[in-house]
């Protein structure tokens, strides 16, 4: 674990020297995060973006997505795909989030130990490891590291977790090896890493900044 620590930190390291700081253009409230992560699911994020714009456009408002008629949010969120699920979905964790907390301001959460506050996102259905990860670390500025389809292909391409761990193991376990200083910047350059260059079907070895860290390289090159 030593080993696979200083390797990881290394990597943030050579990552940060191609791509440098980066920096979330987008910063939402945590419910905003908690609702645009939601539609995220399965789709693209243009699409995302699409939906979670038509959605505030039409109902300006939580308490008005959370008292509409299910076919109207199932509707104006076509575009994110799977509506007829997360609509409901949206609509049943913004009931109970009021009913809970009388408001909607999940800041509460900054405050409490991370365990607690993650465990407090992930008990309502819908909201798994990356949803409460991207929420915590996006919406509140807590150490997090989600964990989304790029992390999770490239990370175990590279190396830094055993291939056939799963994707909710692959949270706690990047946790455990990166910094929590690194998260936020190791988090976003990964995926960088994998849209631009790590692809899916073809990786772009020649041009990867951290190619002569990646296990992938020694099996398939």
């Amino acid at each position: 674990m030593k080993d696979l620590k200083a390797r990881a930190l290394q990597i943030h390291r050579v990552l940060i020297q191609a791509f440098g700081e980066p920096v979330w253009g987008n910063p939402m409230p945590a419910i905003d995060e908690l609702v645009t992560t939601i539609l995220s699911q399965s789709t693209t994020d243009v699409n995302q973006v699409r939906a979670f714009k038509a959605l505030r456009a039409k109902f300006p408002t939580w308490e008005e997505v959370r008292d509409a008629k299910p076919s109207a949010v199932i509707e104006v969120i076509r575009p994110a795909g799977l509506a007829n699920q997360k609509g409901p979905r949206i609509q049943a964790v913004l009931k109970e989030i009021y009913e809970e907390r009388g408001s909607f301001d999940l800041q509460f959460l900054a405050d409490l130990p991370f365990e607690e506050a993650r465990a407090w996102l992930t008990k309502f259905k819908g909201v798994g490891p990356k949803t409460a990860a991207i929420v915590l670390c996006f919406g509140l500025n807590m150490p997090a590291f989600p964990v989304d389809t790029h992390v999770y292909r490239v990370t175990g391409r590279i190396g830094l977790r055993p291939e056939k761990m799963n994707v909710e193991q692959a949270h706690p376990h990047l946790e455990s090896i990166f910094p929590p200083e690194t998260y936020y910047a190791a988090h976003l350059n990964i995926i960088r890493l994998g849209r631009e260059v790590c692809h899916a079907r073809k990786p772009n070895c020649s041009i990867c900044p951290i190619v002569k860290l990646c296990d992938y390289k020694d099996k398939n090159l």
